[in-house]
């Protein structure tokens, strides 16, 4: 599933590119994605200029000319595409984990503008795309998330409040979106490899400087993330035909049986399961 960096990538091609843009007609050919397509989508969005492209967490957000706003999550294989009209791309995506070009299966919905369309295509339909009618229900529909990595809202209070006497993992806590929002399995392993924190510790044994390097390497390795376009660990180009390139960086996810790269550190790169999620740590410099 594309995590916050990817999906700030994916927001930044779509705003680029839709910003300012008058929907023409939207094209619906399959409703049953995880959530059904609301049956007024299509003359929803007709005629509505796209005002801005937002992202909540790893969700896309379009604001609208009438003030609504358009929720769009990829879901675990969702891809966006941008077709023109004359010219013709060679990499159409503007997402990961997929294709570069337009699948000929699996695209279920079309936003078409003046001289290009945007595609929807969702091979395992987890993605969806909701409707939110004002500011107050969209602050509400994001009510039950926590704060990002980014928000100073994610501060050492608010951190040693949520782990006081939590026999949780800190592992789950990263990516519980209700404590923090955004963070997912690959950038977890690889922030706690930096604060030198065992994925395995209890939430509750965790102190006040421990604190302080979660909060500082969750901000450190997801702007890096962005930074080098995400991460591409399966057939993944932009739409410029550019890779990710942070997963040449990965320091644990996917590295097991590997020598730690800490400087003088002389451990291995462990693999466990941890409530279903592979997780990857040092066996020696992770406490």
């Amino acid at each position: 599933m594309p995590e916050l960096p990817e999906v700030e990538i994916v927001r930044r091609s779509l705003d680029k590119k839709i910003k300012q843009k008058k929907v023409i007609k939207v094209i619906i050919r399959n409703r049953n994605l995880r959530y059904k397509v609301p049956s007024n989508f299509a003359t929803f969005l007709k005629n509505q200029k796209i005002k801005k492209v937002k992202r909540i967490s790893k969700y896309l957000i379009l604001y609208l000319s009438n003030k609504s706003y358009c929720v769009l999550h990829l879901g675990m294989s969702g891809t966006i595409h941008i077709i023109e009209n004359k010219k013709k791309k060679f990499f159409t995506n503007t997402s990961f984990y997929s294709s570069p070009l337009l699948p000929k299966k699996h695209n279920h919905l079309e936003i078409i503008f003046e001289n290009f369309k945007v595609v929807y295509n969702d091979p395992r339909r987890f993605g969806f795309f909701q409707i939110i009618e004002d500011e107050k229900l969209l602050t509400k529909r994001f009510s039950h998330l926590g704060p990002e990595p980014f928000d100073s809202k994610f501060n050492e209070n608010y951190l040693m409040h949520f782990f006081n006497k939590k026999e949780k993992k800190i592992k789950n806590f990263l990516l519980d979106q209700n404590f923090v929002s955004g963070i997912g399995n690959i950038y977890a392993s690889e922030i706690l490899f930096l604060s030198k924190i065992n994925p395995n510790k209890k939430a509750k044994l965790i102190n006040q400087i421990e604190c302080k390097e979660i909060i500082k390497n969750s901000k450190k390795v997801l702007s890096e993330a962005i930074d080098k376009g995400g991460s591409s660990i399966r057939d993944f180009k932009n739409i410029l035909g550019k890779e990710g390139n942070f997963q040449k960086n990965f320091n644990v996810y996917q590295r097991q049986g590997l020598a730690c790269k800490r400087n003088l550190c002389t451990g291995f790169i462990k693999k466990k399961n941890i409530s279903n999620r592979s997780s990857f740590y040092c066996n020696n410099c992770q406490k």
